[in-house]
């Protein structure tokens, strides 16, 4: 894969400035929207406001519309904090989620490392009114990420690595993770993590990216399936003390809007989808292909 330069971020974040301008952003997309949810069997479908989460909701979505179903996209809703709520009042119906995120977001205290472990917590604090269906193999975790020139400096290869020098770096990721567990708030309690300073910037996105190449950060929180990561030669630091939880890509729905068609079709995606074919789709998505050309291509390719 070609290096990502600096001139090749900043033409991607243009592009996905496009494509999000014709989205509804977070309050926008859900103060005109009536609180009961969608009429009859209309599914609503939301997604974070991060375009991993646009494409699997996208996936979702043809998926659904393939087997008859109506769909309304509600994308790119904003932070957990927002889209959640939403799941609960009926603003939405359906959005893809991340097991151990959710599983921090729904429960702080939670230890649950393992795949398995999640989901066994998980269905046990999911809201009343909402369930999942089969979690994916595929995931994507938070990770922290270094350029190799930091790395090679300090001496880094895992997050503990940092303590000593974290008060002389800075700390680049999405707002909300200044105060979440599964962020600078566990860095903090579990680490000992003190950074010299958090710079808010966007959810593993090309804003982080440029920040982290061009200086203005020294570590960044990224998605593992970011195929930035070995574009660039960044190191991704080993989650030694298992901060962050296994994050199985699953579809969160509320349970009025859950059938045999629904729940089959979602399965069938995935059973199929796995960790290195979200590498190769955001690749593609980084690159300009649009998120409806990839997730057709996909679902083509895995017979769905």
């Amino acid at each position: 894969m070609r290096k990502l330069t600096l001139a090749a971020l900043a033409a991607a974040t243009a592009a996905t400035a496009l494509v999000l301008s014709g989205c509804s952003t977070g309050n926008q997309a859900l103060s005109g929207g009536d609180a009961a949810g969608s009429a009859g069997d209309q599914i609503v479908i939301g997604s974070a406001d991060f375009t991993e989460s646009q494409l699997i909701a996208t996936i979702y979505s043809l998926a659904l519309q393939d087997k008859g179903v109506e769909v309304k996209e509600q994308f790119n809703i904003g932070s957990r904090e927002v889209y959640i709520a939403a799941l609960k009042d009926g603003s939405i119906d359906l959005i893809p989620e991340y097991s151990g995120a959710l599983l921090k977001y729904l429960d702080q205290e939670s230890k649950a490392s393992t795949s398995e472990d999640v989901v066994a917590e998980l269905d046990k604090k999911l809201p009343e009114g909402i369930e999942r269906f089969d979690i994916s193999e595929a995931q994507d975790k938070d990770i922290l990420a270094v350029t190799s020139e930091t790395a090679k400096k300090y001496d880094l290869t895992t997050i503990s690595d940092l303590e000593p020098v974290a008060g002389e770096l800075v700390l680049g990721g999405p707002a909300e993770w200044e105060t979440r567990v599964n962020g600078v708030v566990g860095l903090k309690d579990v680490y000992g993590l003190q950074f010299k300073e958090f710079k808010s910037l966007d959810a593993g996105g090309p804003l982080t990216m440029t920040a982290l190449l061009n200086g203005q950060i020294q570590v960044a929180d990224v998605f593992s399936t970011d195929p930035a990561l070995t574009a660039n030669n960044l190191v991704a630091l080993d989650d030694d003390k298992s901060l962050f939880a296994a994050e199985n890509i699953v579809p969160i729905i509320s349970k009025a809007k859950s059938t045999d068609t629904v729940s089959k079709t979602l399965d069938a995606v995935s059973a199929a989808l796995t960790t290195e074919a979200l590498i190769e789709m955001n690749g593609k998505a980084a690159d300009g292909t649009s998120l409806s050309d990839i997730a057709r291509e996909w679902l083509d390719s895995a017979g769905l």
